[in-house]
Formats: C-alpha cells, sequence, structure tokens
C-alpha cells in the first residue's frame, strides 16, 4: 500500500513521540552510581570519569554516591536492594561478585543479586621486589623457593584481598611455599618490599609505575596471559613455567537482580560509548587502564569464571578475612 503525504506524516509524528517519550522520562531521573568506597579511589576515580559524559550521553542527571565499608559489601548490599529500574547501579572492584561471595560466611546479598552490566576496565597484578632481591624473574624466584621452601616472603593490601588470592593461586599452581604477610592497605605493603623488610609483593601496575621507572622496586612477572604493553621484557606466570596462570584486577558496573535485559544492554551499550571516547581513553590510560569492549553476556560468563576459580583458592587455602 503507498502512503499518502498526510498518512506519512502522521507516522513520523507517532515515531516521534515514542522516542521522545522515554526520553523526557529519563530527564527526570537521575542516575545514581554507587560507588562502595570512599572518595579518592580506583572504583570513585572511575565514576567521576564517567560521570559528566554519561549525563551529556543519557540527557539526564548523574550522581555519585560513595557509601564505604567492609570491604565493599555496603554499597554493594544497597545496590542489590535498589529498584530494578536501570537508575541505581554499583561501580566497583569485581571482587564483590567474584570473591566476596566466597570469602564472607555471611553477606547481606547474594552474587545472583547482582547483574553483571560491562567490565569497564581490567589490569594484571605485577610481582615486583626491591632491586637486590637474588631473583630477577619468577622463573629465579620459583628455583629459589624449591631450594628454600617457606623462606621467601610476599607482602599483600590484606587477607582476603586479590593480591593475596594471587599469592595462594601462585603456591597452589606452582607446588611454591611462599610465605604470605598481609598489610593493612597497599601502601605499606609497597613501602616494606622498597625498604627489604618483606621479599616481593603483589599489586596493580599504576600503584608502582612510578618506583619502577625510578628504579626502586624491579619486576619479576605479570600475572596477565600475555605480556603488558608497558613492560613487554617482563614474563607472565605463564611464561614462566605455570600454565593457566591469570589474575586479574577489574573495575565493573552492575545493575540489581530483576533489571530488565533491555535496560542493562542499554546502560552496557551507554557505558561502552563513553568509554570509547578518546579523552576517557587517555585518561584511563594515565592511570595505567585500558577499557574492556564486552556484552553482558560476555561479562557475565567472565564472572563465572572468576567467581568458580577464587572460591577454589579460597576453599583450598581456607583463606579468612581481616
Amino acid at each position: 500500500m503507498v502512503n499518502s503525504p498526510r498518512r506519512t506524516l502522521a507516522l513520523a509524528l507517532l515515531a516521534g513521540v515514542a522516542l521522545a517519550t522515554p526520553l523526557a522520562q529519563a530527564q527526570d531521573k537521575t542516575l545514581r552510581i554507587v560507588v562502595p568506597f570512599g572518595p579518592g579511589g580506583g572504583s570513585d576515580n572511575f565514576a567521576r570519569i564517567l560521570q559528566p559524559k554519561l549525563a551529556e550521553l543519557l540527557k539526564q542527571t548523574v550522581v555519585i554516591d560513595n557509601r564505604p565499608g567492609a570491604g565493599g559489601t555496603i554499597g554493594a548490599a544497597y545496590v542489590a536492594k535498589a529498584a530494578p529500574d536501570g537508575q541505581t547501579v554499583l561501580l566497583s572492584d569485581a571482587g564483590v561478585a567474584t570473591i566476596s561471595p566466597s570469602l564472607f560466611a555471611k553477606l547481606p546479598y547474594a552474587a545472583t543479586d547482582l547483574v553483571p552490566v560491562i567490565n569497564l576496565a581490567q589490569f594484571p597484578h605485577v610481582l615486583v621486589s626491591a632491586p637486590g632481591f637474588p631473583a630477577q624473574n619468577l622463573s629465579e624466584l620459583l628455583a629459589l623457593d624449591k631450594a628454600r621452601p617457606g623462606k621467601l616472603s610476599v607482602a599483600s593490601s590484606g587477607n582476603g584481598t586479590s593480591p593475596h588470592l594471587t599469592v595462594e593461586l601462585l603456591n597452589q599452581m606452582a607446588g611454591s611455599q611462599l610465605v604470605h604477610v598481609p598489610f593493612k592497605g597497599s601502601g605499606p605493603a609497597i613501602n616494606d618490599t622498597v625498604g627489604g623488610q618483606v621479599d616481593m609483593v603483589f599489586t596493580g601496575y599504576a600503584t608502582v609505575a612510578n618506583l619502577i621507572k625510578a628504579g626502586k622496586l624491579k619486576v619479576l612477572a605479570v600475572t596477565s596471559p600475555r605480556r603488558m604493553p608497558e613492560l613487554p621484557q617482563v614474563a607472565t606466570v605463564t611464561e614462566s613455567g605455570v600454565a593457566g596462570f591469570e589474575s586479574w584486577i577489574a573495575q565493573a558496573v552492575f545493575a540489581p537482580q530483576g533489571t530488565p535485559a533491555e535496560t542493562v544492554r542499554k546502560l552496557n551499550q551507554a557505558i561502552g560509548t563513553v568509554l570509547r571516547q578518546a579523552d576517557v581513553k587517555e585518561a584511563l590510560r594515565l592511570q595505567g587502564l585500558e577499557h574492556a569492549d564486552n556484552t553482558p553476556e560476555e561479562f557475565s560468563a567472565w564472572v563465572k569464571k572468576q567467581s568458580a576459580q577464587w572460591a577454589k583458592v579460597i576453599r583450598e587455602g581456607r583463606i579468612q578475612p581481616d
């Protein structure tokens, strides 16, 4: 059937109304990004990079709501209990979904209460030591450990943290007997590694990049399957003889359970659009981050795989949180 000019105009007007109505509704609402840590941390910094860009793209108010405490579980529980309407999301270390449910005997939420929206960025740990440490790489380190089992120490930012679990994963997969030394935060752990009070520390590259460049720390290995572009000369743990080893730190977005799949998809696409903007990519690069392009389904599969890995490490290592 051929449309008349009048019918064509009417259809166009109806289509315009259909598109404009959700936009007008969105303008009346506020997107709340809950960060379960205090201002100034990695998750908070990420949220503040995204906030103005998302507000501009979505044509609505976007606010950051810091709800720190209990290792991120207070903020995660708040989002888990929020209305599943796409207006409240969690921006956090992915460990709130991949580690905490296995680590804590009692949580105010279940892992299934948080729906994966998008993995914003992920980066490996680096294993660093003071320059005078006798091993120059992980292969030499493992040989030292075999000769003197239980004598080498590895610091972390605390019991049950991702760096601690990485130590345990290495011990379990390599058969090593590295001694874990927990600290209250990454700063003291790094300082004591520089000073030689402990032999090594697992941490994110961005936290020690300047110390590496200044020659105060040397890198023994990276925990990604492939070498880091910033450290092309440093072998991965897998290359050093521990096949299949990988350990990541990730920043991600989650929505409350029950959020419609279409809403999750739209949030994923909006955030992905922001992450691909040139100035955002540069801001992340300066922090040693590279955004991860992924769909909700891909991120859900990653969360499932990570959760299984860390549940096994926690169970076999009998790990208890601080």
